[in-house]
């Protein structure tokens, strides 16, 4: 009913928007728009020149470059694609160093927002303690806990996440002196003071990590110099003890069959020329080759949540323990690089007459189809989000089966959309594509899929249960 409203708006002119916010930079530009006639929060994404675009009118601007609705579900799934558009961005006030702080920057927001509307509905326990006393809107108390957390990790970016605050409170019809807020701005302070010596923000860069020479080791390949975010694996966690907890056992030994048979997998699937991959593979590996971490693997919690979820309780609960458990099965994939140091495929082919298997042969002018990433083989960070999002979600919301979408704003994907009908089957794909990628082992990936639902099975027993 509301895409119908917006559109017959849309056409005549008839959206009075309240607010425009630009959210990112560069050649393309997200714009948050409120509009008063529906109530709602919508996105505009365009390439055009920012000076430009403020000259004009806002509801000839948007007519001309189109929008979408993006949120209305609730207010939990509108506050997190103001965080993930935040986070992508940035920058981060102070600095952090490599790709897993930023999902611990989103998961002390989305726990900040559940404790803020579970200390009003009271449905479940909240992660870091109830607020006393806590009445209000629901709404603005997590307009609220989020924005204070943002403005916290993204000091810059502090104006432009004030005003989209305020106009999201105002196309709500709630006002700052709701009781709501006061309940937010504590929720986001206890969650800030809690994470404050969790390892994620340091005073430099941390010391340079370049691995090993001898076979199996890792060490960085071209274009990098050193390993992302060496330190990230002694962050603290969320539910687990530290980031040995759920470290598994080693990868395969390089004279065994089991490193063959991955070797020659990912050897032929995953070449850059002369590869095995069908067109279908081919595809799969180009849609999920751009800005994956940042933006692609944060629409599953988002549109599952919003497609799926009963009620705003809910999905604060759902997306605090998928962002907990993601943040922990990736402090755990980075203790794990470190402590394994398994070479990537890259290394492995181009050392493959050495590795003392016979069933390995080398090829030192091998490439992968994708560049091979600054950190080494053994967790895989791409696959701590398939394992941990599609396991907490489908026990957060209570079946696997969730159908959502996926879009991918890579150039080179011929099909920007994919529909799935299960939360596992996306969880299957991750596994496969970073072999069609030719950046990882199927051990590495299918393991890390393993940890990151051990993982999240602790972190539903162990947080935000029912009251």
């Amino acid at each position: 009913m509301h895409e119908a409203r917006a559109a017959r708006e849309r056409r005549s002119g008839q959206c009075r928007i309240s607010f425009v916010a630009l959210l990112t930079a560069k050649r393309f530009h997200r714009l948050m728009a409120f509009c008063a006639g529906t109530g709602e929060m919508h996105v505009v994404t365009t390439r055009w020149n920012w000076n430009r675009w403020a000259t004009l009118g806002t509801t000839a601007f948007l007519g001309a470059v189109g929008w979408s609705h993006v949120a209305g579900a609730d207010a939990v799934t509108d506050w997190h694609q103001i965080a993930t558009d935040t986070l992508c961005s940035g920058p981060t006030t102070p600095p952090r160093f490599g790709p897993v702080s930023g999902m611990l920057d989103l998961a002390i927001v989305q726990i900040a927002v559940h404790d803020a509307v579970q200390s009003i509905s009271g449905k479940y326990k909240p992660y870091v303690g109830a607020i006393p006393d806590a009445k209000g809107s629901p709404e603005a108390a997590t307009a609220k806990a989020a924005h204070d957390v943002l403005v916290a990790f993204y000091g810059p970016k502090a104006g432009e996440i004030g005003t989209i605050y305020k106009a999201y409170l105002t196309s709500k019809g709630l006002k700052e002196d709701d009781p709501g807020v006061a309940v937010g701005a504590k929720a986001a302070a206890a969650a800030i003071a809690l994470r404050a010596d969790d390892g994620r923000i340091v005073a430099a860069a941390p010391v340079s990590y370049v691995g090993g020479t001898g076979m199996g080791a890792w060490r960085p390949t071209d274009p990098h110099k050193e390993m992302a975010g060496p330190h990230s694996g002694k962050f603290k966690g969320f539910v687990i003890k530290d980031g040995t907890q759920f470290r598994p056992g080693p990868p395969p030994d390089l004279k065994s069959e089991q490193y063959a048979k991955d070797y020659n997998e990912v050897k032929a699937v995953g070449a850059k020329d002369n590869s095995t991959r069908t067109p279908e593979q081919t595809e799969l590996a180009n849609f999920w080759r751009s800005d994956y971490l940042c933006r692609t693997f944060q629409q599953v919690p988002q549109n599952v949540v919003k497609a799926h979820s009963k009620s705003l309780d809910d999905s604060a609960r759902a997306m605090a323990l998928a962002y907990m458990a993601v943040s922990d099965t990736l402090i755990t994939a980075w203790e794990s690089k470190v402590h394994y140091n398994f070479w990537r495929p890259i290394t492995a082919i181009h050392n493959g007459e050495n590795d003392g298997n016979p069933a390995t042969a080398g090829d030192p002018n091998w490439q992968p189809f994708l560049v091979t990433p600054p950190y080494s083989d053994y967790l895989s960070g791409a696959n701590s989000f398939g394992g941990a999002f599609s396991r907490t979600l489908s026990l957060a919301l209570g079946k696997d089966d969730l159908p959502f979408t996926v879009t991918t704003t890579a150039p080179e994907a011929q099909q920007k959309t994919r529909n799935y009908n299960k939360l596992s089957d996306w969880a299957t794909d991750i596994v496969n594509v970073r072999i069609y990628q030719g950046i990882h082992f199927r051990t590495a990936d299918q393991t890390t899929r393993e940890v990151g639902e051990k993982i999240a099975d602790l972190v539903f027993k162990e947080v935000a249960t029912p009251k």
